[in-house]
């Protein structure tokens, strides 16, 4: 037995530990010590170099839809490493000359961001991505093909002018900001929409993927240093929208409506802008709960039913504080939402921006002291009604007809103001939501006017565009919003 013993000590290969310098690591050395990057471990006769952390792929994946002429922007998710710092190659197939399967070769593009000619049209993609982390090391690499071939994109869109206006990103002193109600697919994937609402639209432009292609040229090509999006769908954020803006420098937050599982998102360039906090709220929750709130909170118990129907809603409300990178005393209030929707709602309406304004107040006046403040949004308000007049003016009276606009049951006319000068960036278009049924202005970029001037605001599509295929979304414009863009200066 013994000998047996000892012919199997005999087998097993010496293990042995050595430091980057060729030092022998003691065995007591405790492993987070011992096992440093360049060590090398060995077993026997083989060699064995350490990598501690490596860099390395988690996630590669294509989008579904690919279009000629629209950027192909891969979702990426790695370890130890930063989409920024992998290195990105680009396949198409090459069409077999006798039938069988074709050939990848190179296409000649080796940006994480790819754009297909039409000569690929019909012909699928694949990608390489070798993972980095920016301190020169590098992972193992990944392929990942295309599930379907590239189609041929729609020809001329309605953003294709403006994007004429907004090649380059602006200037340190200038901000541009896009507000935009992209539509949530949830909505825009429903019998109802398809048959009532959009009946005018090919089915086709009514699929996400589809519409996803066109909001990602579009947005891209705006070059903003704010995107504030309305009726953003979780998954179009994670998947679609965060990998596609973040190719472009852009950082994206997001604020869901819990009941909807659709919310809204503000993007900023990161290059200009960092984070210093986030204020999100319901506007449901905050009347509950925030003493802020209580004075109003008091004057709403007077009436449960126009109480009940406020409490009852989803909406949300998303304010960002942000930093200049490059004037650390430039500081920004960027607020975000999406009113309540019903035509008969304007006194609903009315209580929420009231909460709105009461919390941005908190937050750009006590919190942060004098910071200009910009809020975008889908205000579901034209500029005759009560909800504009009390933003703009900072006044709203107790006896305006917008406190009886679902019928004098539901009247409940309180007095209210707040300290800001807000004014329409974009001033009072025509309209920014164009349907059968329905035009008109819903959308606004306010801007604080003591602090923040407009340096220009980037032309709306012509009507002939709007209306080329009846009204919106259409096969060349993925939403029934027009995004509102403006390029902003500090006073």
């Amino acid at each position: 037995r013994s000998e047996e013993a000892a012919a199997e000590a005999a087998a097993v290969p010496a293990v042995r530990l050595f430091s980057r310098d060729g030092a022998a690591v003691p065995e007591e050395v405790p492993n987070a010590a011992a096992w440093q990057d360049g060590a090398v471990l060995h077993i026997g006769p083989a060699r064995y170099r350490v990598e501690r952390n490596p860099p390395a792929l988690t996630e590669l994946r294509l989008p579904r839809s690919l279009l000629a002429g629209f950027p192909v922007c891969p979702k990426v998710s790695a370890e130890f490493a930063a989409p920024q710092h992998c290195l990105f190659r680009w396949f198409r197939e090459q069409r077999p000359a006798g039938g069988g399967a074709g050939a990848w070769v190179e296409a000649a593009a080796d940006g994480r961001v790819f754009t297909p000619p039409n000569a690929l049209v019909g012909l699928r993609l694949k990608l390489r991505c070798i993972p980095g982390d920016g301190a020169r090391r590098f992972g193992p690499a990944q392929e990942v093909e295309s599930s379907g071939p590239v189609e041929a994109g729609p020809g001329a869109c309605t953003f294709d002018a403006r994007h004429l206006y907004t090649r380059r990103v602006c200037g340190q002193g200038s901000v541009r900001a896009v507000t935009y109600n992209i539509l949530a697919d949830t909505y825009a994937q429903t019998e109802f929409s398809r048959t009532v609402l959009y009946p005018y639209c090919a089915p086709y432009a009514l699929e996400i993927d589809y519409r996803q292609n066109l909001l990602k040229k579009e947005l891209a090509g705006y070059s903003a240093d704010l995107i504030c999006l309305q009726e953003v769908d979780k998954s179009v954020f994670v998947d679609s929208l965060t990998p596609a803006l973040d190719a472009f420098g852009l950082e994206g937050l997001f604020k869901i409506k819990e009941k909807q599982h659709e919310g809204l998102a503000t993007f900023y360039r990161r290059d200009k802008f960092s984070l210093l906090s986030q204020h999100d709220i319901a506007f449901s929750e905050a009347l509950l709960g925030e003493p802020l709130h209580r004075e109003l909170s008091e004057q709403l118990a007077k009436y449960p039913l126009v109480q009940e129907k406020v409490l009852q809603r989803s909406s949300v409300l998303q304010v960002s504080v942000l930093q200049s990178t490059t004037d650390p005393s430039r500081k920004l209030c960027v607020a975000n939402t999406h009113l309540y929707w019903h035509p008969k709602g304007g006194n609903i309406r009315l209580i929420q921006i009231a909460v709105a304004l009461s919390h941005i107040k908190h937050v750009a006046c006590d919190l942060y002291p004098s910071i200009p403040v910009i809020f975008c949004g889908d205000f579901n308000s034209t500029p005759s009604s009560g909800t504009y007049s009390f933003i703009s003016s900072g006044a709203i009276a107790e006896d305006h007809e917008d406190w009886v606009s679902n019928g004098e049951e539901e009247r409940c006319g309180m007095a209210l103001s707040h300290p800001f000068k807000l004014l329409s960036a974009c001033g009072e278009p025509a309209y920014t939501n164009y349907v059968g049924g329905f035009h008109g202005c819903l959308d606004y970029i306010f801007i604080d006017k003591n602090a923040l001037e407009v340096e220009q605001v980037i032309p709306l599509p012509s009507h002939e565009e709007v209306t080329t295929h009846q009204a919106l979304p259409s096969v060349s414009h993925p939403s029934d919003h027009i995004a509102l863009i403006c390029d902003l200066k500090w006073k």
